[in-house]
């Protein structure tokens, strides 16, 4: 990937989060300790993580006229990221997420869109020269699907490389797929998009595959506490993550698409970007919240410096 610029268009959210030991059964109340509000939004996380974590990053999206959404622009722009492009909608609120945390730190997670349905072809037009600019331009499902395509079409006319992180699951057309140079799935989101079960290595491999079929070249399936599956051209292996211990995994993910991203770009090769991005992920699995758990360049660097 060439050095240079990196769009992020996508979803803002504010995070209501709330720990619970187990996740409540239909009908049932359960009481719930440390409620907190962070931001949050798939984009924005992984726009955050890679303003913190090194890039020059433009941001395409869209916040409410409300406090909350001034409050997110503001924090936005502290994290190195250049948010000339994300406007205030008047007559919407910024994005919500709800969110339960249980004593393992997985989670579930309802969202309602608001402003990021705002998000549309016609506000891409406003800032198409930021993709065309752009060395690479990442990309999440938050966003209306029609806005993705459109994004990933402009991006490949100007050269512009395009990564989707297809979150969250859902059926993707093969227009989009084959407009992408790259994906990273989970588990669930592989076997979305190709009905191959991601289970162990083999399965990994031929869901890889058949996304390789797609025209895509660079196949990430990420596996949690495993580490991810990469697979190139056809040729794919596992790269294991750290081992840490997890407070919550909210925007994990997030943190490992933003940070990747930023290492490609630098012109680390695949391997190095990889092992760059799982050090970013580790430590923003021992913190809680979204973006308040992502972390800056010093600390990743200084992460991977103590694994040697």
């Amino acid at each position: 990937m060439k050095t240079g610029k990196l769009v992020v268009l996508g979803s803002i959210n504010a995070d209501h989060i709330l720990n619970i030991d187990q996740f409540p059964r239909p009908g049932e109340t359960v009481i719930g300790k440390q409620y907190s509000v962070a931001f949050g939004g798939k984009g924005a996380n992984q726009a955050v993580a890679a303003g913190r974590s090194g890039a020059d990053i433009a941001f395409i999206a869209c916040v409410g006229n409300d406090d909350i959404g001034e409050h997110v622009r503001e924090q936005l722009a502290s994290d190195n990221i250049d948010t000339q492009p994300v406007e205030a909608i008047d007559g919407t609120t910024t994005g919500v997420a709800l969110i339960f945390v249980n004593g393992d730190g997985e989670n579930v997670i309802g969202i309602n869109a608001g402003a990021n349905a705002s998000v549309t072809p016609d506000y891409l037009d406003r800032y198409q020269q930021q993709v065309i600019d752009a060395s690479a331009l990442l990309m999440q499902l938050e966003s209306p699907l029609e806005t993705v395509i459109a994004a990933a079409r402009l991006a490949r006319q100007h050269q512009t490389e395009v990564i989707l992180n297809p979150a969250p699951a859902c059926e993707l057309p093969d227009e989009l797929l084959s407009l992408l140079t790259m994906i990273t799935p989970n588990e669930t989101e592989a076997e979305k998009l190709t009905g191959i079960q991601v289970k162990d290595d083999e399965s990994a491999a031929c869901a890889s595959a058949a996304l390789h079929k797609k025209g895509i070249e660079t196949v990430i399936i990420t596996l949690g506490s495993r580490g991810v599956w990469l697979s190139q051209k056809n040729a794919g292996k596992l790269v294991p993550g750290f081992k840490v211990k997890a407070v919550d995994t909210i925007a994990a993910g997030d943190t490992f698409n933003g940070a990747l991203v930023t290492a490609l770009l630098e012109g680390k090769d695949m391997d190095s970007a990889v092992r760059f991005a799982h050090a970013a992920a580790a430590i923003a699995v021992t913190r809680a919240g979204a973006q308040p758990s992502v972390p800056w360049r010093h600390e990743i660097d200084a992460f991977l410096q103590s694994q040697e």
